[in-house]
């Protein structure tokens, strides 16, 4: 077992509530209030994520500013439709992933755990495209 086991381990076990989510959307029917509980949980791990990158100390102000720049617009979020606050979070977990690829400790990874990243960068991504689209599709049906 490699030093990054558990790190890994917890990651993919994080990805379990966003996968919850679609799982119960397609089992039940799409929901405003499951939607909305994937966007909690979206917003607390990318906040996390993004305090995971806040190396004080051992960074310049830039890259510190940089580190928590994806969640300066939280409280933006409560004034705007529910659709873009998705896709600012699909797109905000790839920039936290990108700007830890950036960072030097990057290469001091294993090798799995950058293969992790990646992984569930890409299916959160993805069940946040989901969720917009079930957005789209209690929209359509409420308005008709």
């Amino acid at each position: 077992m490699h030093p990054y086991f558990n790190h890994i381990q917890l990651g993919y076990f994080g990805l379990l509530p966003f996968l919850a989510c679609i799982a119960w959307i397609l089992m039940t029917g799409a929901s405003i209030e499951v939607i909305n509980a994937f966007q909690y949980y979206a917003l607390g791990i990318l906040a996390f994520m993004a305090g995971s990158l806040w190396r004080a100390g051992e960074q310049s102000y830039k890259d510190a500013i940089l580190a928590v720049l994806v969640v300066i617009p939280y409280p933006l979020m409560g004034f705007m439709p529910q659709p873009w606050i998705l896709g600012y979070l699909a797109i905000a977990f790839w920039v936290v992933l990108l700007f830890e690829r950036k960072m030097p400790v990057w290469q001091d990874y294993h090798k799995d755990y950058r293969k992790m990243r990646t992984v569930l960068t890409s299916i959160v991504f993805v069940t946040h495209l989901f969720m917009i689209a079930q957005y789209f599709s209690i929209s359509a049906i409420t308005a008709s």
